[in-house]
């Protein structure tokens, strides 16, 4: 069962009105399990599959995530465009809790995730300069605004390894740091996702202020789970809506992001390996 659209985020985002024929889908991988079974079904006559990226229930931290095995499984389900919901921190006074943001940049702190399909003899270098789909950004937008809701481009999404929030200190070097907002989860989904040449893009819910805002409390799960909960009905009209405005083709320079990226030889690649990546890369091999 393909599915053209992936949707990555939290339990029970799949629960959309005119969503129907939900099937949940195990999907095996080369590099182990994804966080659950998919849920695959259609919304406007499009095949839409939605991955809990915590697991079902939240079970999983962000440095447990099986990223790649995520990625792995939308390519096959035949997904090509894969939009990611994330809750995250706001590192500027305008961009305010309640609000949903559009990234176009990521900073990458994290220190323990395996961050690409490659390696054990096989190596390619592709380019990050611009890590989401700007085609894709901007169809998220146009939905918004067409159903009344505005979403704002936000520049820079830093990413921490967590599970802790960050300290004051910390808090504070990164807003020195120009960054536009911080969450625990959208890397290396990113980048897995540019080496799998799938459309990507962030609508990131602004649940806080960290901890660095003299005039807002510290974030706390309770403060996280509370304002997710007001936005989620925002975010599940604004996803019906791209679904429905969303292109059948996704002619974008994201489809050919790999080609002349791979640096090794490949016929010192093991068969092992190249069977591996055979989805991700076979037109390359």
């Amino acid at each position: 069962m393909e599915a053209g659209i992936g949707i990555i985020g939290g339990s029970g985002i799949e629960k959309i009105d005119g969503l129907n024929h939900l099937k949940r889908i195990k999907v095996g991988t080369p590099f182990g399990k994804p966080s659950a079974d998919y849920t695959v079904g259609l919304l406007g006559g499009k095949r839409v599959a939605f991955l809990p990226r915590h697991g079902d229930g939240h079970t999983i931290m962000p440095s447990e995530i099986n990223y790649r095995a995520n990625i792995y499984g939308f390519k096959k389900l035949g997904v090509s465009r894969v939009i990611s919901v994330s809750a995250v921190g706001s590192m500027k006074d305008e961009l305010k809790p309640g609000q949903i943001v559009l990234v176009r940049q990521f900073y990458d702190n994290t220190k323990n995730r395996i961050s690409s399909f490659f390696g054990s003899g096989l190596v390619a270098h592709v380019s990050m300069a611009e890590p989401v789909c700007g085609k894709l950004v901007d169809i998220i937008r146009a939905s918004g605004k067409k159903i009344g809701i505005n979403l704002p481009l936000a520049g820079t999404y830093l990413c921490i390894e967590g599970p802790q929030f960050s300290t004051r200190g910390e808090s504070n070097v990164y807003r020195k740091w120009g960054v536009d907002v911080i969450g625990m989860t959208n890397m290396p989904e990113a980048k897995l996702a540019r080496e799998a040449e799938l459309c990507y893009a962030t609508m990131a819910m602004i649940t806080d202020y960290d901890c660095w805002h003299e005039d807002d409390e510290s974030v706390t799960v309770g403060m996280v789970i509370k304002r997710l909960g007001e936005m989620a009905g925002t975010v599940k009209k604004v996803i019906k809506e791209v679904v429905s405005s969303m292109p059948e083709s996704a002619e974008c320079p994201c489809r050919d992001m790999m080609s002349n990226t791979l640096i090794s030889e490949v016929s010192r690649a093991s068969g092992k390996k190249k069977k591996e990546l055979e989805l991700i890369i076979g037109k390359y091999l």
